[in-house]
């Protein structure tokens, strides 16, 4: 690698626990899964189906009303409710589905033959009808980013830098299906008028890395990149491979760049070849209360509660679980919620695994914040100015840029909970800006 990101820290990885444990299908199945319309970046989804209906794998159930990803049915069997249910982020309108058990597949399910004969506009459409998104976390529409960058970029970036601590489903996924990754970054390319995609994948994981090498030809090549968290945030990771840095409020696009995770391009290929829309991913298990961490391959919409059965249950209190790592997750309190598309860890930490963060002390004003942040920003100060209520300066000091990797609360030797603030800072601003455009549109 010939580049590095700013900033950054070295966080105990903690991926022993699973890494080496190949990704297993639920010993059981969920007796029902609630699958939210709002999985993605945007509108949430109409549900086109009712109470009584009879659904097959595969079968849509959420319409897109605007920005969005269709949703699919991940089991078959009938529709018990559709209602608001508790999600990751709150109550939202939610398909409860009672599963059959048969997994019988949607009949518009089936393998396309004349794959290497589709156009990028066409493949770009499939993505969309399979309702696929970001699986690293983001959650955007995939078809809506491909749209955007067709023409636009000259450089794809497939993200396997897995940098969060704990999480190794990505990692699995290389190995296990490292064929429909490098397939899925050919049609990415394909679809966006390139020729050529480049994976990448951090340096912790050297047998990922020579599997896909054996796998790849020509048009697709692995790079190694240097450990460093946080390492697969899209901007960092353009930073490290290219060289090339995406200026403050811009996107990759607006450097030519485009960024994908394997799972996202393994979900492409198996959208394009198989005509799967996107219903199961990969997911771990894991935290040092879990009692069998494990990588499992799960239906979307499958309660967490469940999940953590599969595992063997805890073999001590958690005293959080986390949807995600333990630098970016978010905490959950109720462990019936669903695991969505872009859930791709479930973290179940112990009292001793969470101490270091207690309590919050005094900012010494040591500058590590600083140091770390890879957006080059001052959490110190942002942190300040919001603790007195000063949003102009919150804002003119760039809060919005802050990508959330939790570097300096990770770093802060005060165990100052910087990102919790930074969140709610930019509610704060945005709940101002919906304001003024209100009253704005008031006066018109």
């Amino acid at each position: 690698m010939k580049n590095r990101f700013f900033g950054g820290v070295h966080p105990a990885e903690h991926k022993d626990l699973t890494e080496h444990k190949a990704t297993v299908s639920l010993p059981k199945a969920p007796d029902q899964v609630v699958i939210p319309m709002s999985m993605h970046v945007g509108a949430p989804c109409k549900p086109v189906v009712a109470v009584g209906d009879q659904v097959k794998v595969g079968q849509l159930i959420g319409e897109t009303t605007g920005l969005g990803a269709p949703i699919h049915a991940s089991v078959s069997g009938k529709v018990t409710a559709v209602e608001p249910r508790l999600s990751g982020g709150g109550q939202v309108m939610s398909v409860v589905i009672e599963n059959d058990f048969q997994n019988t597949p949607d009949p518009a399910i089936r393998r396309r033959d004349n794959v290497g004969a589709l156009t990028g506009d066409q493949i770009i459409d499939i993505v969309r009808q399979a309702g696929i998104v970001g699986m690293g976390g983001a959650g955007f529409p995939t078809h809506v980013k491909l749209s955007g960058a067709v023409g636009k970029v000259d450089t794809l970036i497939i993200n396997g830098a897995e940098c969060e601590p704990y999480i190794t489903s990505d990692h699995r996924l290389m190995l296990e299906r490292g064929d429909a990754v490098v397939g899925g970054a050919k049609l990415l390319a394909k679809a966006v008028g390139l020729k050529n995609a480049t994976i990448c994948v951090e340096l912790n994981k050297p047998d990922a890395i020579e599997h896909l090498k054996s796998l790849c030809g020509e048009e697709v090549r692995v790079e190694g990149l240097k450990t460093r968290y946080p390492q697969g945030a899209e901007k960092q990771l353009i930073q490290a491979v290219t060289g090339r840095q995406v200026p403050p409020g811009k996107l990759p696009a607006d450097v030519k760049c485009l960024v994908c995770n394997v799972a996202t391009a393994a979900a492409v290929y198996d959208a394009v070849t198989e005509g799967k829309p996107l219903t199961q991913r990969f997911v771990t298990l894991t935290g040092g209360a879990v009692k069998e961490p494990m990588n499992v391959l799960a239906p979307i919409g499958t309660p967490l509660s469940h999940l953590l059965t599969q595992a063997g249950g805890f073999k001590a209190d958690p005293d959080r679980v986390l949807l995600g790592g333990p630098m970016m997750g978010i905490a959950v309190y109720d462990l019936d919620v669903p695991m969505m598309k872009g859930t791709n860890c479930v973290l179940s930490l112990t009292r001793e695994e969470t101490a270091a963060q207690d309590p919050a002390q005094t900012c010494i004003r040591c500058g590590k914040c600083v140091e770390v942040c890879p957006m080059k920003l001052t959490p110190l100060f942002i942190r300040a100015n919001a603790n007195k209520d000063q949003w102009g300066e919150v804002e003119a000091l760039r809060v919005m840029d802050c990508i959330e990797c939790g570097s300096c609360s990770y770093i802060c030797p005060a165990r100052i909970p910087l990102v919790q603030t930074f969140r709610v800072a930019k509610a704060q601003l945005r709940k101002q800006a919906a304001e003024k455009k209100a009253k704005e549109g008031g006066k018109a």
